[in-house]
């Protein structure tokens, strides 16, 4: 099969496209022939050489859609011709950038009829930060003020509609020129980052999602009201957050998203009810990939980059 590999860190450049062995089920696990998989920011991050997995060679990708081709010992949920999508566990089950990919059957679930795979393949791994970081660990319920940083990207978009199938006030940061995207999502208020400084518009927040990291998590705990939480998606704390959230009176949480079955069922009940969908901003063929991480570098994607397979 063909799979993207590097040899070593460094640019898109350093990513080949190679052919390797097709793998083969292990033990309650599925073989998948990938239709779409998303590129994210941990990607190039990867790439680069700053995130968890060790020394090259690999293949990274960690969002699937496709078709199930077979099906390793005891594996019951599955069967081969099956549509599914999901998230390959992270950060060790990277893979997905490739023809072919094996995946914990458990990690996998239906795929939505009303999806594409490019569009099903767009959503996992931001679906489910978003949904582990509001759910799972804010806690978010209907009433609750939400401010989301980044609220155009990835997982912003998808914290976005996700807040408000829960309920919440969602306040989003973004450049004025995606204002109205995130509002077409369901924001109730906008903050224009490059002009206003969001800790003096936003006071009182129940919730902030910082998926920017650095400063932004010292700075969004002043947008909170007492007893409220900061939920980070760069799992690294700013020098001195635990202290200032204490002084605050605040929470703050880092979190790094997980293979969840729950939170891909629940994420694709959003999706059947009309709630939750995955703005694609661009696609690329496998062999593109280079081009892939080279417009998701610049920062200014709105939504989310997949390659396609077939």
């Amino acid at each position: 099969m063909q799979a993207v590999r590097q040899e070593e860190f460094g640019g898109p450049e350093v990513l080949r496209i190679t052919t390797v062995p097709r793998p083969r089920p292990d033990i309650g696990e599925v073989l998948v022939r990938v239709h779409a998989a998303g590129v994210n920011p941990t990607d190039w991050k990867h790439r680069a050489g700053r995130r968890f997995l060790g020394d090259p060679p690999y293949t990274l990708g960690w969002d699937v859609s496709g078709v199930v081709e077979e099906v390793g010992l005891g594996v019951t949920l599955h069967k081969p011709g099956d549509e599914v999508y999901g998230m390959l566990p992270y950060p060790y089950g990277a893979g997905s950038h490739a023809e072919y990919v094996t995946a914990p059957a458990r990690a996998l679930v239906p795929k939505p009829a009303a999806l594409s795979h490019v569009q099903a393949g767009a959503l996992p791994l931001v679906g489910l930060t978003a949904w582990q970081s509001l759910v799972d660990t804010a806690g978010i319920s209907a009433g609750d003020r939400v401010l989301i940083h980044a609220a155009a990207g990835g997982v912003g978009h998808a914290a976005v509609q996700i807040a408000k199938a829960r309920g919440a006030y969602v306040i989003g940061t973004a450049s004025a020129a995606k204002h109205s995207f995130v509002q077409n999502l369901g924001a109730d208020e906008m903050v224009d980052y490059r002009e206003v400084d969001f800790t003096e518009a936003v006071k009182g927040a129940d919730v902030v999602l910082d998926t920017i990291g650095g400063e932004y998590q010292l700075r969004s705990l002043q947008s909170l009201r007492p007893g409220g939480v900061l939920v980070s998606t760069l799992p690294r704390p700013a020098e001195g957050l635990w202290d200032r959230a204490a002084e605050l009176g605040v929470r703050a949480e880092l979190i790094l998203v997980e293979a969840d079955q729950a939170g891909m069922q629940a994420l694709t009940q959003l999706v059947n009810e009309g709630r939750l969908k995955a703005e694609v901003s661009d696609t690329f063929p496998l062999t593109q990939v280079a081009r892939a991480h080279e417009a998701g570098e610049t920062g200014r994607t709105t939504g989310k980059l997949v390659l396609t397979m077939v």
